[in-house]
């Protein structure tokens, strides 16, 4: 006896069970760490292998920000910049369909929506501006050392954040500062 079952595609997730989510993000959270894994580029005759971030982890802290480290980094800011572009294009394509409708309430959620859509590019915007003063600073061998005290950011902070560019002793204090200050 045959069985009809029907196999989710990605876009019906909503629909399908908590457990089905938190295994495909699973899925998917592995395949980014291990998208930079022993990948290969070829430029002429140099042939140079991206580090994981498990491989970048286990580095000692005397290999901090050598060329390997640097180059894992850039790819990484190079990523997010496309990504981000990207979806700045979208937002535009969308905001330029013109939806007429007639129902005032319909017409009030479809402008919140474009509201909404707005802010967050604006803040993909600001994200945007620091991917590049990263990107700089990888260029010109300050990336990785915090401003404001020259010591080292820290592998796992820059994984976490990669536009850093304090400590995170320096950020602490710099927002406590702002909240005690305001400013």
């Amino acid at each position: 006896m045959a069985t009809n079952k029907k196999i989710k595609a990605p876009n019906d997730l909503e629909s399908a069970p908590s457990s089905t989510k938190v295994k495909t993000t699973a899925k998917n959270s592995e395949t980014t760490k291990d998208m930079t894994t022993k990948q290969k580029k070829t430029d002429k005759t140099e042939v140079q292998e991206i580090l994981s971030e498990e491989a970048l982890l286990k580095m000692s802290e005397k290999d901090y920000m050598n060329k390997q480290q640097l180059e894992f980094f850039k790819e990484r800011l190079h990523h997010l910049k496309d990504d981000l572009l990207k979806n700045a294009n979208v937002t535009t394509e969308n905001l330029r369909e013109n939806n007429l409708v007639p129902d005032p309430a319909d017409r009030a959620t479809i402008e919140e929506e474009h509201a909404l859509e707005l802010r967050t590019r604006d803040r993909e915007r600001k994200l945007l501006k620091k991917v590049e003063q990263a990107l700089a600073r990888i260029e010109s061998g300050d990336y990785g050392w915090c401003e404001e005290t020259g010591e080292a950011i820290g592998i796992s902070r820059l994984l976490a954040r990669p536009t850093a560019n304090l400590s995170l002793e320096a950020q602490e204090r710099r927002e406590l500062r702002q909240k005690l200050f305001g400013d």
